[in-house]
């Protein structure tokens, strides 16, 4: 046996693969890289491995866990927290400073653990590779480890295998390959040796095989052209490894109310302490002790502990509405959404073909259903009666066809329709019932006898049948203008007349531009007793119909994305599919008669600082690569907007990480997408977004609430120690008072505003600025107002009770009730900050609501009657007019509250 010729080539350290592989002859790619069909001889292979490196991506450099750990307390919020964990244990108040620390302990704990899960975005886009592949080489095709293969080797591909690198097809048989990891798009890429367009993106490179796809069908030998970090996949990676964590707009915020609230409580103590000494003459330890009941009061220690709380609420809401948060202050980040990125295919649309139309010569049938259900009917267009009996004829014999040359099954599991195969011809089938045929019966009296399977060099498929009867037809679908050009003839009924070419090819054109993906169709009668089909054959076929096909826009999508509009967020779709379509299905969605389309190869020549304005104008981009997303998300976020982006493969990674909440795909999202992403759809609907950013604005108000609630009260407490050490009057509540008011209410009333639902305008309302401070202009005027407001009311009953001859510890526990009076009646006025609370559902409150109240008023009725109460916190009880008294002076602060709120409405304020 003679044995082949190995070319051996002279690889310098120097000489780089071809970049554009995929313009370039097969025979010029072998001859550039120094090979030849025959493969690399072994000693060249061991070389080029030592010039280009292994055929693996680099591993992810993480920090040391202990390191990460740490890093977790390294937040203004944690030293907020530690603080006042240290003035609740100064006072002897030790469980309500253990709280606090195990909230910190808890915080850092989720913190490692996502940062953990983040990393591993790298690793996964690492085990796409594949272990092993199969080469040729010195003549002998060989098995050899993935990390193993060089720029020149020659390799072969089988269904099933994924790509071990970056290859130039140089022979194709049928090749379709699985590219959604890098495309988006779920239809398998049609491959073929020719060479595409230098221009070409990469969606369109059919020449080209990449490293982590999958061949779904037909065989191919491919030259590799880079391995590692030089193929496109890796070039995601390292895309993906430059992009840098964003902080939240509620992290920024909360980080920095800490800082300042830290520093001005810190300061006003000092500055109250030397008062108290040096000009009250306080002795220095009753000066510290009022001081530090000051520091308490004043420091809202259960404030973060209720935050968290209420954004772990917010999690389980949205996972019952099929989003799962995988960090945390992604739940409120959601609700300052102000523009979305979404994916067209299975997000916007069903990821189902479905037909839509059906040409023939005499008219044309709309079609309605959609998905592989097979519900639904054909509705003709015919005007006169002898048109539609040939119309009829006419679609039957095209209906046919689609059914009979074709290899997909519809089946039916738990209620839901699947296709197994082809998902055109998955369609298909599901046209064919809807038509009134049985696949099966239709099938059994048609029997196939021999095919021609498709590929891309010929571009279609043809199947030869004989009826029970006898005749005996081959009937072909394929790309229409490839099929025109093998017919003279179309149908007319039952008859034929020469073929219109013109007309049928405005047909093509006007369902192409309807963003429709069309399929020709084609018969010939032959012998009865022919059994084999070949190309000669073909020769004289009749023209019988087209059929375009569409992936239908989800119902729900277009309500949404109804919502958005209406809520101020701004909706972009992202695709790698073609302009055409992409225009046609946004049309469809909602995105405007003419709504502005970018491809990639328009987005190449925009300078980054012209972007900007451009991608804020436009709503849709189409044959987009890895960094064209990332590009379109950065430009958002460079104008303040914040941005949620959904994606499902490899290729949208490094978006997912750059955008403020990153959104994969639970069905078919690749797991890199998955770990890249802060929130994940169980369900890839674009619906499931919308009702997280619902479920996002509800946390913020919520927190808003929290806040609104929480600050005033504790500064009337605040306010009322300041104004005894600055007048020199007894003190209207001891330390240990007013940590019984912060214990009894705090993980009560304040954390029952974490489970408030949905105002009514949620989303009718702007995104709020991404740079909006915790402390809005409102909430600044409302604590100020509402801590004057508790601070008259606490002074005023504490002197009209020492007015009447009450004693001082009478007067104490006059002063605790009322404070919790107030505070009840304050919550069901913040309740609503958009709305009077004067109404059935404001005055009766949630089940939240009304059992923290009944709680409060158990633990107020010890605190005040019960005789262990009275010696730990020298109380006295009360009297039924002090009762009245207190709940009296309760509803005209909620009074004032609320025509402050109208006013605020009316003015706009409300929403500083």
């Amino acid at each position: 046996m003679e044995t082949p010729t190995v070319k051996q080539a002279t690889v310098s350290p120097l000489v780089s693969p071809p970049s554009d592989a995929h313009a370039k002859r097969s025979e010029d790619v072998l001859a550039a890289l120094g090979t030849s069909t025959a493969g690399l001889a072994v000693d060249d292979a061991k070389q080029r491995l030592a010039t280009y490196g292994s055929n693996r991506l680099p591993a992810v450099a993480g920090r040391h866990p202990l390191w990460r750990l740490l890093a977790q307390f390294h937040n203004a919020l944690i030293y907020f927290l530690l603080a006042a964990a240290l003035a609740a244990s100064l006072l002897g108040h030790f469980v309500d400073s253990a709280v606090i620390v195990a909230v910190v302990l808890v915080n850092a704990l989720v913190g490692f653990i996502q940062e953990g899960k983040a990393e591993k975005a790298l690793s996964a886009i690492r085990n796409l590779i594949a272990p092993h592949a199969y080469l040729v080489r010195e003549g002998r095709r060989v098995e050899v480890p993935v990390e193993e293969i060089v720029p020149g080797d020659i390799v072969s591909l089988e269904p099933g295998d994924r790509v071990p690198a970056d290859l130039r097809l140089i022979h194709t048989s049928a090749l379709r390959i699985e590219e959604a990891i890098l495309t988006g798009e779920s239809m398998a890429a049609e491959k073929q040796e020719t060479p595409a367009p230098k221009e070409a993106a990469l969606g369109d490179r059919h020449s080209m095989a990449y490293s982590g796809t999958l061949i779904v069908a037909g065989q191919a030998v491919g030259v590799v052209v880079a391995t590692g970090s030089a193929t496109e996949i890796g070039r995601i990676s390292a895309l993906l490894r430059e992009v840098q964590p964003l902080t939240t707009p509620l992290l920024r915020q909360i980080n920095h109310f800490g800082v300042r609230f830290t520093w001005i409580t810190l300061a006003a103590a000092v500055v109250l302490f030397a008062f108290a000494v040096w000009v009250r003459g306080y002795a220095w330890p009753d000066a510290l002790i009022a001081v530090v009941a000051l520091s308490v009061g004043a420091i809202p220690e259960g404030l973060p502990a209720v935050i968290t709380i209420t954004l772990a609420i917010g999690v389980q809401r949205m996972a019952r509405r099929h989003a799962a948060i995988r960090q945390l202050p992604a739940v409120e980040t959601l609700g300052a959404t102000s523009v979305i990125c979404s994916d067209k295919t299975g997000t916007l649309t069903r990821n189902e073909m479905t037909v839509r139309r059906l040409e023939v010569p005499h008219g044309r049938y709309a079609v309605t259903g959609t998905g592989y259900v097979p519900e639904g009917r054909l509705e003709a267009a015919s005007t006169n009666d002898i048109d539609g009996d040939k119309q009829q004829l006419e679609c039957g014999r095209l209906v046919l066809s689609g059914l009979l040359c074709n290899d997909a099954q519809l089946s039916q599991e738990n209620s839901a329709w699947h296709v197994m195969g082809d998902p055109m011809e998955g369609a298909l089938v599901a046209l064919a019932i809807k038509a009134g045929l049985e696949p099966e019966l239709s099938r059994h009296e048609w029997p196939r006898l021999d095919e021609i399977p498709f590929d891309a060099k010929h571009r279609f498929m043809s199947t030869l049948h004989r009826h029970s009867a006898g005749d005996g037809r081959i009937f072909v679908k394929g790309a229409p203008d490839e099929l025109l050009t093998r017919c003279n003839a179309q149908i007319d009924g039952e008859g034929t007349v020469p073929l219109d070419r013109d007309a049928w090819g405005a047909k093509v054109a006007n369902a192409a531009a309807q963003g429709e993906r069309v399929l020709g169709f084609a018969v010939k009668t032959v012998a009865q007793d022919a059994d084999k089909l070949a190309f000669s054959d073909l020769d004289g076929l009749v023209f019988i119909g087209l059929v375009g096909f569409i992936d239908p826009p989800r119902e729900e999508a277009l309500a949404a994305i109804k919502e958005c509009h209406s809520a101020g967020i701004a909706v972009k779709m992202i695709t790698g599919d073609h302009a055409e379509t992409a225009a046609a299905i946004a049309r469809q969605l909602g995105f405007g008669e003419e709504p502005r389309v970018l491809t990639g190869r328009e987005l190449d020549g925009i300078s980054d600082t012209d972007l900007p304005a451009i991608v804020t104008e436009a709503s849709v981009f189409a044959r987009t690569n890895p960094e064209h997303k990332l590009r379109i998300v950065r430009a958002l976020q460079s104008t303040g907007a914040i941005v949620a982006m959904t994606g499902d493969g490899v290729n949208d990674a490094p978006s997912l990480k750059q955008a403020n909440v990153g959104v994969g795909m639970g069905h078919k999202g690749t797991d890199a997408a998955k770990e890249a992403s802060q929130m994940v759809l169980l369900d890839d609907n674009f619906a499931s977004i919308v009702a997280a950013v619902n479920e996002g604005r509800v946390v913020y108000d919520n927190i808003r609430k929290v806040t609104a609630w929480t600050l005033p009260t504790n500064g009337g407490e605040v306010l009322a120690v300041v104004a005894a050490i600055l007048f020199n009057f007894s003190m209207p509540m001891s330390a240990v008072q007013i940590l019984w008011i912060n214990l009894v209410t705090a993980g009560t009333l304040g954390l029952a505003l974490a489970f408030e639902p949905a105002e009514p305008n949620v989303m009718q309302r702007r995104p709020r600025p991404a740079n909006q401070a915790l402390l809005t202009p409102f909430l600044i005027w409302r604590v100020a107002l509402v801590s004057f407001l508790f601070l008259a009311a606490v002074l005023g009953v504490f002197f009209y009770s020492l007015g009447r001859g009450d004693e001082l510890p009478m007067a104490r526990t006059l002063v605790v009730n009322l404070i919790v009076v107030l505070e009840i009646f304050y919550l069901f006025n913040v309740r609503y900050l958009h709305y009077t609370s004067f109404s059935w559902q404001g005055l009766l409150g949630t089940p939240a609501v009304l059992s923290a109240v009944a709680v409060v008023i158990v633990a107020q009725a010890l605190f005040t009657y019960w005789p262990a109460m009275h010696a730990l916190f020298d109380t006295r009880p009360l009297a039924l007019l002090d009762g009245i008294l207190i709940t009296s002076v309760g509803m005209i602060i909620m009074a004032i509250l609320e025509v402050e709120k109208i006013v605020m409405r009316r003015t706009g304020w409300l929403n500083q």
